[in-house]
């Protein structure tokens, strides 16, 4: 007789968690454990660094290996008798949100490894040491490191065809659909926990380009768009450059510095978006001009091109 369709896919689940487990081991156990080793005698790089590179590793190692792993074994011997994978899952599924840290901290890890290799030898001959061990494989530990930010989605390919395979009159289909729904709002979360690391990163480097100003920095501020801008002086009938920050509730009006030491530019004028209007311009003499008033002033600005206009304008 053959085996049934989503008993394949729940054992390929646990032949995939029985490597990933091995594989959690040596970043564990092998590369964590023997670097911290080192790190203690001080010839190689301070444990800080160390513990920074593995993150929360020890914790996702020990959670796979002695509760998830011999959970889903436990069950896949007693299939027959019943046969289910769903609700082994749903108690998995919280646990998941530790990767969120890991996954947050992966590129940094990554970058650390990099760094500390060039700047201590006996750390990057220790790594090297390690990865010539048949148990890497010939892999890298950046690559073992990778492992872990892979499993979720990889867990939620491999239970979206479990809940298609499984048979409609099927005793697991109400636990294998929620425990689904769960990876998945996990999957969700960590993707969430990455974009807002990114936007929190690239908030500071424009925070950064302005001078770290105090009443600018603002963590919840959204940046929309940023650009060079032509400021038009009604006056004398010139025009001259300046470059825009427009974020959710403030526009800064800002002037490039010709000396860059620290901060790239200096905040000419602050204007809350709360209450600004804005209106294109037909000026035959200065085309892609438009208007920009709120509380504080009114701007006479002109973009490089229509497209240019149209978009901050929108």
């Amino acid at each position: 007789m053959q085996e049934p369709e989503e008993k394949k896919i729940a054992l390929e689940l646990l032949e995939t968690e029985q490597a990933y487990v091995s594989r959690l081991h040596l970043l564990d156990q092998v590369f964590y454990t023997e670097l911290m080793k080192e790190a203690k005698t001080g010839k190689t790089v301070p444990e800080e660094v160390v513990k920074m590179i593995f993150s929360n590793i020890s914790s996702i190692y020990q959670f796979h290996a002695e509760f998830f792993l011999p959970e889903l074994q436990k069950r896949m011997e007693d299939w027959n008798r019943n046969p289910r994978i769903g609700d082994v899952i749903q108690k998995l599924a919280p646990f998941l949100k530790m990767y969120g840290e890991y996954v947050k901290n992966f590129d940094k890890a990554v970058e650390l490894i990099t760094a500390w290799s060039e700047k201590s030898p006996p750390f990057q001959e220790l790594i090297a040491d390690i990865q010539k061990r048949k148990v890497c494989a010939n892999l890298t530990l950046q690559h073992h490191m990778l492992e872990p930010v892979q499993r979720i989605p990889r867990y939620e390919l491999l239970l979206k065809d479990y809940v298609r395979k499984l048979p409609p009159q099927s005793p697991d289909r109400g636990d294998a659909e929620k425990a689904l729904e769960m990876i998945f709002m996990v999957a969700k979360h960590s993707n969430a926990a990455i974009a807002e690391m990114e936007r929190l990163q690239n908030l500071w480097v424009v925070y950064q380009r302005l001078g770290l100003e105090d009443d600018i920095v603002d963590p919840s501020n959204e940046l929309i768009k940023e650009g060079p801008i032509q400021k038009i002086s009604t006056r004398n009938n010139s025009t001259s450059e300046k470059y825009l920050f427009l974020f959710n509730n403030m526009l800064l009006y800002c002037v490039p510095k010709v000396i860059q030491v620290g901060a790239e530019f200096q905040v000419h004028l602050r204007m809350d978006v709360e209450g600004m209007k804005v209106r294109e311009l037909k000026d035959t003499e200065f085309p892609h001009t438009f208007l920009v008033s709120g509380k504080q002033r009114t701007l006479e600005l002109q973009a490089r091109s229509g497209e240019e206009m149209n978009a901050w304008i929108e």
